[in-house]
């Protein structure tokens, strides 16, 4: 399985309006992350799905660390 296919994957989460940001994102932004970011969101993609969605609509700020690909993610 390759990188994007995993990742792909792994985007598959269990609340449809996440599932629709994520899909959206990959399909718009992904392919211009580079190795940094896109280690950055595969660890986002840790986060359980609730805050991950709240961080994708602004309701919950991120660390620091995830700020510029949640913000990537929002503007999606």
């Amino acid at each position: 399985m390759g990188d994007l296919d995993r990742i792909r994957w792994r985007c598959r989460r269990g609340l449809l309006e996440l599932d629709l940001v994520l899909k959206d994102f990959l399909e718009r932004r992904f392919d211009r992350l580079d190795a940094a970011e896109r280690e950055i969101f595969d660890e986002l993609l840790d986060a359980p799905d609730n805050d991950l969605l709240d961080m994708a609509l602004g309701r919950l700020e991120p660390e620091p660390r995830y700020r510029a690909v949640v913000q990537m993610l929002r503007s999606c």
